[in-house]
């Protein structure tokens, strides 16, 4: 066995060993809440508005276990989480102006899509807050990759205020998100993270697949409708 090998095959098996000795370790709080973010993902695929019920159950637990364990920033982050999960349903569940247009199936917000002067705005405001962040968090703080954290924070802060407007792109945001924070958390040996990290990335390809197609059927019945 050649030493790439040896060195593979090591990481390989501390990964494994990681999981299991989290899982071992994971609270009943911490399994729902892992439930409860999985089952929002589930039920946004389906423009579910329950998914926001998920989310603020699996925030609020959230919230509370990184606060109990002095992680504040990212029981804040959580907070927004929180308080995006309300917005969410609310405007998920808005009756449209349109509503002559809309029968009592369909959902009342339609999916949309973000021009390349809106995605250019909120990438560059994502840009600038992780520079700022990241600048100050390695200046004052001994934070762990303060720039990769600080892109992945502000990332989803405005990735969640996509999927609350049923932005398609969202997925592809959370895609590159989910990623990133996958290395994050294997570098802190947060090794079930990652993993279920790992497993978000693979159901936001499935999330945008399926907004997608019904993107296209709203266009095509949009087109057919007579003006």
């Amino acid at each position: 066995m050649n030493p790439t090998q040896e060195t593979s095959q090591s990481f390989s098996d501390v990964f494994i060993q990681g999981v299991i000795s989290a899982a071992q370790a994971m609270s009943y709080w911490e399994v729902i809440a892992v439930a409860l973010g999985i089952a929002y993902l589930v039920l946004a695929m389906r423009e579910n508005s329950l998914c926001w019920y998920a989310a603020f159950g699996s925030t609020a637990i959230f919230s509370w276990l990184f606060f109990d364990v002095s992680l504040v920033m990212e029981s804040a982050l959580n907070v927004y989480y929180l308080a995006m999960a309300v917005y969410g349903w609310y405007v998920w569940n808005k009756k449209p102006q349109n509503s002559a247009m809309q029968n009592e199936l369909s959902p009342k917000l339609p999916i949309s899509t973000w021009s390349a002067k809106q995605h250019t705005l909120g990438i560059g405001s994502v840009l600038v807050l992780t520079f700022t962040s990241g600048y100050l968090l390695s200046e004052n703080t001994t934070a762990v990759m303060p720039y990769l954290d600080s892109f992945t924070t502000w990332g989803a802060v405005l990735t969640t205020y996509m999927v609350a407007k049923k932005v398609l792109e969202n997925w592809i945001y959370w895609f590159v998100i989910d990623a990133i924070a996958i290395y994050l958390y294997i570098d802190r040996e947060l090794y079930l993270t990652a993993l279920l990290m790992a497993v978000y990335v693979i159901m936001v390809i499935f999330g945008y697949t399926a907004w997608l197609k019904i993107y296209k059927t709203q266009h095509e019945t949009n087109d057919a409708q007579p003006a």
